[in-house]
């Protein structure tokens, strides 16, 4: 499930939702072209072994198509050891949510509901938040309860995400999986109560299901969490450096998780995330304004950093109004940052 294409080819075997796709794609320019014009411009280019929006190229006409397969390739080899890149129709400005799951050594699988992290940027994920604003729960659910059911008859052992496209026509259309725990999988924790990273250990030590969760799991409140990067909130591009100053706001309701500390430097060679934000609330307005409140009581000097922006997107009617997509943020930027 880790391949993108693999997992494609058995979701739809398995009767997952799908977007139209190419395999692996050949070195041959003219089965490439051939392979874009099966699906229909625009297309999307991905590398078939990695994730976290590396080598992820749009391409809208064929004049682009064969140079943007190449660079691909080149990321994808640099990112991830392997060359190995496919093609997806492009859909244009969809929601991203996606659902959490873990199975045991015993054939069990349980589902923990929904994440919408729509809100991204260079397709990787900034803002998450679940429940998932503006989808019918019936339907969240259904799919939900549907993806359990199928990493059940895969016999998969393991936490995981199976992340995917939802359309303005209400569709959902399987995008590929996460076979590890994620960095949002704090929101989930939030709402449902269930200590995931314990309960991953302890499945994969052997322990049963029913052991490990509460005999019935529900979503309780709203929970949203932000991604504070180092980098430009106009460009977003990175911003290394020395954190002179780097104080978090001081309040026990607010998670904040970290691997940095004021004078440490954040280099140029990783991701330039410097930490998580997670609050909870009984609703998702307040938990946007519980949100909004603690990125505004940090102090961060020596580098620039994003909060900038995501204060944009949680302040925009849009957002409030849960009309998200995967481009919203770059809608916002310029206007309000």
């Amino acid at each position: 499930m880790g391949h993108k294409t693999r997992a494609r080819e058995l979701a739809a075997a398995h009767g997952m939702p799908i977007s139209q796709g190419s395999d692996v794609l050949p070195t041959e320019p003219a089965a490439v072209l051939a392979a874009a014009r099966a699906i229909g411009f625009p297309v999307l280019v991905k590398p078939a072994g990695g994730g976290g929006g590396i080598g992820m190229l749009p391409v809208r006409n064929e004049a682009e198509l064969l140079a943007a397969v190449e660079r691909s390739r080149s990321m994808a080899m640099r990112g991830f050891g392997n060359d190995e890149v496919y093609l997806e129709r492009l859909i244009e400005q969809p929601r991203h949510v996606e659902f959490q799951v873990l199975g045991d050594n015993h054939g069990a699988v349980a589902h923990f509901f929904e994440r919408d992290c729509s809100t991204q940027r260079r397709n990787q994920k900034v803002i998450e938040e679940s429940p998932a604003p503006g989808i019918a729960r019936a339907d969240v659910e259904a799919m939900a309860v549907k993806v359990a059911g199928i990493m059940r008859e895969l016999g998969y052992d393991n936490i995981g995400t199976v992340e995917m496209l939802y359309g303005a026509d209400g569709s959902f259309n399987f995008l590929e999986m996460n076979t590890r725990l994620q960095v949002e999988h704090g929101v989930t924790e939030e709402i449902t109560g269930v200590d995931l990273v314990g309960a991953q250990v302890r499945a994969a030590a052997g322990e049963a299901l029913g052991a490990i969760l509460p005999p019935k799991i529900e979503v309780t409140g709203h929970a949203i969490q932000a991604r504070i990067y180092a980098e430009d909130p106009r460009t977003f591009f990175p911003s290394p450096g020395r954190l002179k100053v780097f104080r978090p706001p001081d309040d026990p309701t607010v998670r904040i998780e970290t691997g940095y500390a004021e004078g440490r430097d954040v280099t140029p060679h990783y991701d330039p995330m410097i930490a998580k934000v997670i609050v909870h609330a009984t609703g998702r307005e307040r938990a946007i304004a519980k949100l909004a409140e603690a990125l505004a009581g940090f102090d961060i000097q020596g580098v620039k950093h994003n909060i900038p922006a995501v204060l944009a997107v949680l302040r925009s009617d849009a957002f409030r109004e849960g009309r998200v997509h995967t481009g919203l943020l770059a809608e916002l930027v310029g206007k309000n940052t």
